[in-house]
């Protein structure tokens, strides 16, 4: 995305910056830990989501937390579609692997996994800001 930028309360402005995640969490170079790029997965899940919440005018929380993000579109009357509810999982890339830690390495198949999630609340979420 690039020229100017258009304000936090328009929802092209948070699809456009989870798009932008969503190309950084393909960026699989020599050097790139699939943890980090699993970490733009999960930023572009939350970014789209966010969206949602602009389009519908409900006040968005400050969170990572997609579980949290989701319940509270479904608070609001928004139907969650059963399979998008697995995007839950994307949350640990957001804090426990996103730094050095006890936790283990993130697999290619645990990042093929993310990147999956991550594209269908993308899709979910454009159908909903339409």
């Amino acid at each position: 995305m690039s020229g100017r930028r258009r304000s936090p309360d328009n929802p092209a402005e948070w699809l456009g910056r989870a798009k932008s995640s969503l190309i950084l969490s393909l960026a699989k170079t020599p050097g790139v830990l699939y943890e980090d790029l699993c970490f733009q997965a999960q930023q572009a899940a939350e970014k789209a989501l966010k969206a949602v919440f602009v389009t519908r005018k409900i006040p968005y929380l400050y969170t990572h937390d997609i579980n949290a993000l989701l319940s509270g579109l479904e608070q609001h009357g928004i139907a969650i579609p059963e399979p998008l509810w697995r995007a839950v999982t994307l949350t640990s890339y957001a804090s426990d692997t996103r730094y050095p830690g006890t936790s283990t390495p993130v697999t290619k198949e645990e990042y093929s996994g993310a990147v999956r999630l991550r594209k269908d609340v993308l899709l979910w979420a454009e159908e909903q800001v339409g």
